[in-house]
């Protein structure tokens, strides 16, 4: 264990504790442009939405040393023909970034996913993303391209699919 993963924990998001972190996160400078969402009342329906899967225990938080910094969910999904699979979301506080926080969180959904009967797990970046990187190295792999997906001031963003089967 490197000196920085001995400083990462993860737990299940406590709603009232997390939810400001990460719609601070979210409101980073540069960070929308890898999410869809435009403005603070966008922002704040995704962390809504986000922690509200912490009541199915689907909701992670990463901390550091205590203080929060990072978040990732599983997007469950209700309809037991699909529940087998499931798209999540993470993200990393700016001041944590490049220090593993957001590869212990993609291994923590990776390791727990058979704990809620998932099979792979997929993703949705943005053409970009650094993220991507990260992903590919974890296994992740590439199964379609959403062209034009995004128009943010007026440039169009793809959207890259990709996924990782877990059994």
């Amino acid at each position: 264990m490197s000196d920085n993963e001995s400083k990462i924990t993860i737990r299940v998001t406590r709603p009232d504790e997390d939810a400001p972190h990460l719609k601070r996160w979210l409101s980073e400078p540069g960070v929308l442009r890898w999410f869809p969402m435009f403005d603070e009342r966008e922002i704040d329906d995704a962390v809504r939405i986000w922690v509200g899967y912490s009541k199915l225990e689907a909701c992670f938080t990463a901390e550091w040393e205590g203080e929060p910094c990072g978040i990732a969910n599983y997007y469950l999904q209700p309809y037991k023909k699909l529940a087998h699979q499931c798209l999540f979301a993470i993200i990393v506080g700016e001041k944590y970034r490049n220090k593993g926080v957001g590869r212990a969180l993609l291994n923590y959904l990776i390791q727990n996913g058979p704990k809620f009967k998932l099979e792979t797990l997929h993703l949705e970046v943005y053409d970009g993303n650094p993220a991507i990187r990260l992903y590919r190295r974890m296994g992740f792999v590439e199964y379609g391209v959403e062209p034009r997906f995004i128009k943010d001031s007026g440039q169009y963003i793809n959207k890259i699919m990709m996924q990782k089967a877990l059994s």
